[in-house]
């Protein structure tokens, strides 16, 4: 069994190239053409889509613009963080969200150096805590003036 059997090994490979080559870049933009990588990571073009639609989301930080045909590329860029992140965060905070798009919040502002590991166990502790003993009317001003906090601070 080869390292690209598991398909989910694949996309985790994919996402580290990806990941790799925004880091030569400085984390900002870069331009890749759909078939040389899939050529390069010996895979189909589609295994490559999948990656950019899935773990490169505006949610976790990324906007991938992506256009066919021969001449295709795709451009992967890091969306800048600062302090209107926290505060349109904020902003968004509704009664269904949920746990886990909480969870992959916190970790987008960690891996954009918004909050260190330490700030970030502490956000997912009080967030834990809050899911677990506040019902979910009288969270939401609680999620809110956490990330209100973070953005005076930041």
């Amino acid at each position: 069994m080869n390292q690209f059997s598991n398909p989910n090994n694949l996309a985790d490979i994919i996402e580290k190239w990806i990941l790799r080559k925004l880091s030569g870049q400085d984390g900002e933009i870069i331009i890749l053409k759909r078939n040389e990588m899939a050529t390069e990571l010996d895979c189909a073009p589609s295994q490559i889509s999948y990656v950019l639609s899935t773990r490169f989301t505006f949610e976790r930080g990324f906007i991938v613009e992506s256009r066919r045909g021969s001449g295709g590329f795709v451009r992967v860029a890091r969306v800048p963080v600062q302090r209107r992140v926290f505060e349109e965060a904020a902003e968004q905070i509704s009664s269904d969200i949920t746990m886990g798009e909480l969870i992959r919040l916190v970790e987008r502002l960690r891996d954009n150096n918004l909050m260190t590991n330490r700030e970030a166990a502490l956000m997912l502790k009080c967030l834990t805590i809050l899911y677990e003993r506040v019902k979910p009317a009288e969270r939401i001003p609680l999620l809110r003036s956490l990330l209100e906090t973070l953005a005076e601070h930041n």
